[in-house]
């Protein structure tokens, strides 16, 4: 099987604790569990571990239903690292593994991994027809000795933190919800590819940018952000829309890099939303375009200098 030859590549020298699952975003939930689990993986003596997947299992289960990503598989396996858990497993979803038996893939887990303890969410389940539930697994564990542990939801402001919650947000254009319940600025990732100039030729040449497919993206809107070109951070502003000044229908992603000038066509661009400054709107004219820019640059300096303190 696919899965037992990926496993095979990681050979922890010590007995593991692990959780699973896919932790699109590595929200503050999934933080938080992966704080609990480093505690316990310390108190026993053995090696924290993240087994995760390298696209949502509903890809393959749920073909039809789009589901768009917050995070990279290499930014989640970096930010997951970041945390101090060197461990980290990443598998490859697919119908093969849909039908491994849960009882199956908990001894691939013991015999590869040589995991000893398991911390799960509330609604977990792993196996063919989800039937390793967190009772099952509480019985097997007894049997094939291992321990089971249910990690509580975690609620911020009184809701519970889930990857659904924050695309919700997201496509909602709320940036500060979406900032609180990750715990950190959401970061796209584009390319930088040639456009048909408008921006230049209203004196604010902008860098257009193309994403890759799935990538969860904000409301159309104009938002505050920090674009990262070679790893500097720039401050800049973000049109994403259709731009209807221009009677277009294409969706777009435009950012002016506040204080650059440069060829940078084909370089990869990141960028963090800060806020939301307003919707995308028709203007009578490309002169009040240029206008509205000119204070959506002077609101976007003063707004990331106030988050700057």
């Amino acid at each position: 099987m696919k899965v037992e030859e990926e496993l095979k590549e990681f050979t922890p020298q010590r007995d593991t604790v692990l959780t699973i699952g896919v932790f699109d975003g590595v929200h503050i939930g999934h933080q938080r569990l992966m704080e609990y689990l480093k505690r316990q993986a310390l108190a026993e003596d053995r090696l924290p571990g993240v087994v995760t997947f390298r696209s949502h299992p509903q890809h393959i289960m749920s073909p039809k239903t789009p589901l768009y990503r917050l995070i990279t598989l290499d930014e989640r396996i970096r930010v997951i690292k970041e945390m101090g858990i060197e461990l980290v497993v990443p598998l490859s979803f697919n119908l093969e593994l849909a039908q491994v038996p849960a009882r199956d893939f908990i001894a691939l887990l013991q015999k590869h991994l040589r995991m000893r303890g398991l911390i799960i969410g509330p609604d977990f389940a792993l196996g063919k027809g989800r039937e390793g539930d967190a009772l099952t697994l509480h019985h097997m564990g007894k049997e094939m000795g291992f321990w089971v542990e249910v990690f509580a939801p975690q609620l911020i402001d009184g809701e519970v933190v889930s990857s659904t919650v924050i695309r919700q947000a997201l496509s909602s254009g709320d940036v500060k919800k979406v900032t609180r319940l990750l715990g950190r600025p959401f970061l796209m990732h584009g390319r930088i590819v040639h456009g048909d100039e408008r921006g230049k030729q209203l004196g604010f040449p902008t860098a257009n940018l193309t994403f890759s497919r799935g990538q969860a993206m904000p409301e159309d809107g104009v938002y505050v952000t920090k674009a990262y070109l070679g790893g500097q951070p720039h401050p800049s502003v973000t049109n994403i829309g259709k731009r209807p000044t221009f009677g277009e229908n294409k969706r777009t992603v435009e950012v002016y890099l506040i204080g650059f000038s440069g060829e940078i066509y084909g370089e990869d661009l990141r960028i963090e939303l800060v806020d939301r400054l307003r919707d995308e709107k028709r203007f009578s004219s490309p002169e009040e375009l240029k206008a509205q820019i000119g204070q959506d640059v002077e609101r976007a300096m003063s707004m990331l200098k106030q988050v700057a303190r």
